[in-house]
């Protein structure tokens, strides 16, 4: 579970990424999450109950009852926040979404407001790229938490060894943003996972890219064979893979 507090504590030990890894990467996940398009920056999915917003589609709830999955746009405000960014005066901390649901998000989408928040979000790319950079950093200590004692060495091997390349660093980046780190009991079908941490458990030593985006179409086609029918999940999952796949390539 990634949250505001999780937010500020203190990194794990990853080599630092140089501003153009991170420029990469940044650009690399808003290609995959919107295109790349700036009107992307701006979304509410048909059948989702939340926004996702910025480079990383980052979920933001309405007021009430939130769903089953990690909300990260307040979190990502913060921390914009804390590196001197101006945020639209009309985001106030931990506020809800503005917009109650997708039919209301749709009619206001060329509104002032809307085009203020896109505009913000574009011109924050390359902080946002650091938030996601420094997610990763962070997951690690919740991640060796959900693994028993006996499997921790070999697991944080594991994810130092793929994080040491950047090719390997995108791939965690990437897929944690994507799908949570694994931990939030909330996000199971069946008492199944579908994060990180799943991903990671499933891949031999000294893991490659490919294994990782071998183990990561699995876990995803396990989703959404355990999804509830209702949801439709099989929609989805070509363009999932077809995400993952990239990992290897």
């Amino acid at each position: 579970m990634f949250t505001l507090a999780a937010a500020l504590l203190p990194l794990a030990v990853l080599p630092p990424l140089p501003a153009s890894d991170l420029e990469t990467i940044g650009r690399r996940v808003w290609q995959s999450e919107a295109a790349g398009q700036i009107s992307g920056l701006t979304s509410w999915n048909t059948g989702e109950d939340f926004a996702s917003l910025g480079i990383g589609h980052f979920i933001w709830y309405p007021a009430g009852p939130k769903g089953p999955f990690d909300e990260s746009f307040p979190t990502l405000i913060a921390f914009l926040r804390q590196k001197g960014v101006a945020v639209p005066s009309w985001i106030k901390p931990d506020m809800p979404c503005p917009w109650n649901d997708r039919a209301s998000f749709m009619k206001d989408v060329d509104s002032p407001k809307m085009r203020e928040l896109r505009d913000f979000l574009a011109g924050s790319i390359a902080q946002q790229s650091l938030f996601l950079a420094e997610r990763l950093d962070r997951a690690l200590p919740t991640l060796l938490s959900s693994v028993p004692a006996g499997k921790r060495d070999a697991f944080r091997q594991n994810f130092e060894h793929l994080a040491a390349s950047a090719k390997g660093r995108f791939v965690l980046i990437d897929y944690v943003n994507f799908k949570g780190e694994g931990t939030k009991a909330t996000e199971r079908y069946h008492g199944e996972g579908w994060g990180l941490l799943q991903v990671l458990e499933a891949l031999p030593p000294k893991a490659t890219p490919a294994d990782f985006s071998r183990s990561a179409a699995a876990i995803l086609k396990k989703r959404v064979q355990n999804s509830p029918p209702e949801r439709g999940e099989q929609r989805w999952l070509p363009g999932w893979l077809n995400r993952v796949n990239d990992y290897a390539k």
